[in-house]
């Protein structure tokens, strides 16, 4: 891995956590709307359709036939994946979207135990600084720049269950490097999409005849669309990339710009901007990105071609 790889996967992490923030914006307004497990199984099958479909105009790329080799792999990947989709939603439908965003901050330090247990990727001094530093100037954003605040907080039970979620997302970045068999980013997320969503339509039958399609209304279409475009297809193809490049932790760290996403856009949907007081919480934040970026030492682990 040169650092000119290592920079490509923080590029494709920094756009992903801003695709991920608008998940949490929509997903708060729709998840009372429709069962958790439908809107994951639509999602995947048109997220699935929208990577099908890029496949075939770029053939012969990414070994396609890779993914006829243990297949049980993507099972696996799929599993995790669409768990957390779900206990997202699930969580979504009483956590509103700041407080889901500050749950989803987690990921970083889960995903780096996830690394050790399965790869033997080891923390650094380094790293835990910038993992450090990120998370504490994420909690700042999250709540304002109050601490009287961070001491009222409550866990909910929404929050409960999307912890539960978190750490299926945590556990799925070391899984993508451990389970790779040198499947580029677009089949790959092909194979692990198609997987979540069998599974998940095995899994919610009930749900998902029961749900009325016809009758939603037009923000679940709206949500549905975005996260299986954006926030499936695309982000999914964006982590496979990241952490074929760089350790889960890293991978996973950049969740701590997606409170600034989410505190942006439900400002854009008439939520309003925190004050001045968030200011030393942003300056944190990058301050920690910085710390990742000076150094992108190879990881440890098992990685194949992309």
């Amino acid at each position: 891995m040169t650092r000119t790889d290592a920079l490509r996967g923080h590029a494709a992490m920094g756009l992903f956590s801003a695709l991920v923030a608008g998940s949490f914006s929509l997903g708060v307004r729709a998840a009372n709307l429709i069962d958790p497990a439908a809107i994951t199984v639509a999602r995947f099958v048109i997220a699935a359709g929208v990577l099908a479909g890029i496949a075939a105009l770029v053939p012969g790329r990414g070994r396609p036939r890779a993914l006829l080799e243990s297949p049980w792999r993507y099972l696996l990947l799929g599993a995790a994946f669409a768990g957390y989709f779900v206990l997202m939603f699930e969580g979504l439908k009483t956590a509103p979207a700041v407080a889901a965003s500050a749950v989803f901050t987690l990921t970083p330090v889960m995903a780096a135990g996830f690394a050790w247990l399965l790869l033997r990727q080891r923390m650094t001094g380094h790293l835990a600084l910038a993992l450090a530093l990120g998370g504490a100037g994420a909690l700042w954003v999250i709540f304002r720049g109050d601490p009287a605040a961070l001491l009222r907080l409550e866990i909910g039970r929404g929050e409960a269950i999307y912890v539960m979620g978190c750490a299926l997302h945590a556990l799925y970045t070391p899984l993508v490097r451990k389970l790779n068999r040198g499947e580029g980013p677009l089949i790959s997320s092909l194979g692990t999409l198609v997987a979540g969503g069998m599974l998940t339509a095995v899994w919610g039958w009930g749900a998902l005849t029961a749900t009325a399609w016809g009758a939603l209304p037009a923000i679940v279409w709206i949500t549905i669309f975005y996260v299986a475009v954006f926030a499936s297809a695309f982000s999914t193809m964006l982590v496979q990339y990241a952490a074929l490049r760089l350790p889960a932790a890293k991978v996973m760290a950049y969740t701590y710009l997606t409170p600034l996403w989410v505190i942006g856009l439900e400002a854009a949907l008439g939520q309003g901007l925190p004050g001045v007081m968030v200011l030393p919480g942003i300056v944190a934040i990058l301050g920690a990105l910085a710390l990742l970026l000076k150094s992108d030492e190879p990881a440890r682990g098992p990685v194949r071609a992309a």
